[in-house]
This record gives structure tokens, sequence and C-alpha cells, in this order.
């Protein structure tokens, strides 16, 4: 927490808006698409759910076909079937570790050869590192295929001199307690559309008509976001720049210490773009460090510190098995040599320098251990 949190959650208790609406969710609202600089925003119960509103506006359902980045957490592709359609799965590339717009290409291809385009692409920005927006957008554009910017793990990054989030027909941003600023729990779905957000509000609300009594002509969500988090989410907005800042911070000590580690290769940040480095990732090539991911995290784990492999590919797990999945090239499936090879470290805003260094100091250990038995066996 910033610590300012108490003052908007005591505004609201003395003014008794506590259902969700009032307003501090106006104003977080209001708050992040200017600092973004979207035209309007929505503030709902979670990302997944400002996902699903998306989904519902563009009008995505049974028999539709949605790209999907698959090196992604389920919660970006799960609100596809909620709506009776079906995830075509996008491969990423070694720049960004975001989708592939050379397999996002060969997809629209095969969709437009079987006269299917899908209804809609959702690309994810992973571990706060947009995708190349520029050509993954033009590429959208040409087939006429509006775009769905899941941003949950980027904000306060920027491609380009653009907030991340703001490339796509909808932009999406959670505040999950995991998440660079977080209100507990709760998202928010940005877009220029002003139209389209008043539909969203709408149907977040249980799609209620105007009417003197409870009527209903749609069906709707229960997804508006309490006055009480929202309030929770102003305070943390005004901190967003500081954790940007400390999350980069803990990156750069990282990759001075352990960058010329062989084997150790740590996620690109492409170039006129700027990560917040929501999580610190890289990846280990066992063969030339001697050690694997495995090993790295059982020591870690033996020393009470989390780290985790990167997301399964979601055209990897079960729930979705036998989905289509376009790789990013013919010889290598990019999103799985991550999942094999990657790892997320500590990288929470509050860490102290003696953190970090523990966490290196036991990496290095496990390291030099690994190498060491290893000799031996020559």
């Amino acid at each position: 927490m910033s610590g300012n949190e108490h003052k908007y959650i005591n505004e609201a208790f003395e003014t008794n808006w506590i259902a969700p609406l009032g307003p501090n969710v106006d104003a977080f609202e209001t708050e992040i698409a200017q600092y973004v600089g979207a035209s309007e925003a929505v503030a709902v119960s979670s990302g997944t759910a400002a996902i699903h509103l998306a989904l519902s506006l563009l009008g995505v359902g049974k028999g539709d076909q949605v790209f999907c980045s698959s090196l992604t957490f389920i919660a970006s592709a799960n609100p596809i079937i909620y709506q009776g359609a079906e995830p075509v799965f996008i491969d990423s590339e070694p720049e960004t570790w975001n989708m592939s717009p050379q397999a996002l290409e060969r997809a629209f291809s095969a969709a437009l050869k079987n006269k299917t385009l899908p209804k809609a692409v959702i690309v994810v920005n992973l571990y706060g590192q947009s995708a190349k927006m520029e050509e993954i957008t033009a590429i959208c554009n040409y087939y006429g295929v509006p775009i769905i910017e899941d941003a949950a793990e980027s904000l306060g990054a920027m491609y380009k001199g653009k907030a991340s989030g703001t490339f796509g027909k909808f932009g999406v941003f959670s505040f999950n307690g995991n998440k660079i600023i977080t209100t507990s729990g709760g998202g928010m779905l940005v877009s220029d559309d002003c139209e389209a957000l008043q539909k969203a509000r709408f149907l977040a609300t249980q799609a209620r008509d105007v009417a003197p009594h409870y009527q209903h002509s749609q069906i709707g969500f229960n997804y508006r976001l309490s006055n009480i988090l929202a309030g929770i989410g102003r305070a943390q907005l005004e901190v967003l720049d500081e954790r940007v800042a400390a999350r980069r911070a803990i990156f750069q000590y990282y990759f001075k210490e352990l960058s010329d580690l062989p084997g150790f290769t740590f996620m690109p940040e492409l170039t006129d773009t700027l990560s917040n480095r929501w999580l610190t990732a890289l990846t280990i090539n066992e063969k030339e460090a001697g050690i694997s991911v495995s090993q790295i995290l059982s020591a870690l784990s033996k020393e009470n510190i989390e780290a985790r492999p990167v997301w399964k590919p979601l055209h990897l797990q079960p729930v979705f098995n036998g989905l289509r999945y376009f790789q990013h090239s013919e010889q290598e499936s990019v999103s799985e040599t991550l999942f094999n090879n990657g790892v997320c470290l500590p990288s929470g805003s509050n860490m102290t320098d003696i953190d970090i260094e523990t966490v290196i100091d036991h990496i290095k250990q496990t390291v030099n251990k690994g190498r060491n038995e290893r000799d031996m066996c020559k």
C-alpha cells in the first residue's frame, strides 16, 4: 500500500458510498483515462471482466473465432469460451516474448482461405513489455479485425511514445493483488469509443433498463467495481510512476549481477519502448549454464524465496487441448522454448537491496554448485 489509501476509503465510509458506484469510481475512471491518454474508462471487478465486456461489445458469440496470445495467463482466453467462441492461439516472438506478427499473419492467411476471419484479436503485453503493436495493428487493420489489448500486466509501460493499452479498440488493465498497482481485485476497460463504454457500464450493472421497476431486455453481468476499492486504486495510481521506477531498478540490479552468467538471458526491451518490468524474467540455457530452471527454483524454494516458471502456453493447457495454434516459424515454437527455459524472479516494488542481494547470492551459489558437480563428473 502507498499509505494514502485510508483517505479515500474513509471518504467512502463517511459519505456512505459503499456500493459499486460513487465518487471514487467516477474519479478513478477519469484518472486512469487521463493517465494513459484514452477518451474514457470503465472500472470493473477484474481484468477478466473487462476482456469479457470487450468481447461482448464486439458481438463475439457462438461459432466465432478469436485469435489470442498463447504465452499468457488463462484469464486472457477464458472469456472467449464464456461467449461460446473458439480461441485460436498465436505464438510469441523472441524480441518481446509477445505475439508474433509472423505467426499472426499466417493465422489470418489460413482464416481467409477458410473464409472464417476472427471477430477479434487479443494481444497480451507480457510481464509489462508491449508487443510489437505497430506490426500487429497493421495486420489487423488490413483484415478489418479489432484488437483487444490485454495490458493487465503493463500499466505504466510505453510503446513509441504511447501508453500501453491504448492501441486497440479496447484496452484492459488489471488491479489484482499481484499487479504493479492494486485495488485488491479490480480492472479497467479503456477506449476512445465512448458510446461503446457507456454500453459496457450498462452490461456491467446487470443490463438494467431505464424504468421505474427492475426490467431487463438483455443479459448483463455483475461486474462493477466498488467505491471502496476504487478509492484504494486512486491512492495506488498516485504512486504508479514510483512503482515503475522501482521495478525497473530491481530489473537492472538483477541484470547487472546475473547477465554475465553463462546461459542467462534476460527478457528484452524493444527499442523505443519502456517496459514497466512488472516481473523480472529471464531464460536459462541448461547446456551453457550447467543448471536447469527446476534446480534454480528448487534451490530458491529451500531458502523460502518464491520464484516461478513463465506462463505455461495456453495451447499446451489440457482444457484447450485440440485447439489450433500457429507457431512463430515451422522450426520454432517460441512460447514453448520460453516456458521450458524461463523463470520469473521476485520483483515486488518494496524489495530492499538486501532482499535482491539474497536472491542473487543463492542463484550464484546454485550455479557454482551445479558447475562444480558437472566438472567432477567429467
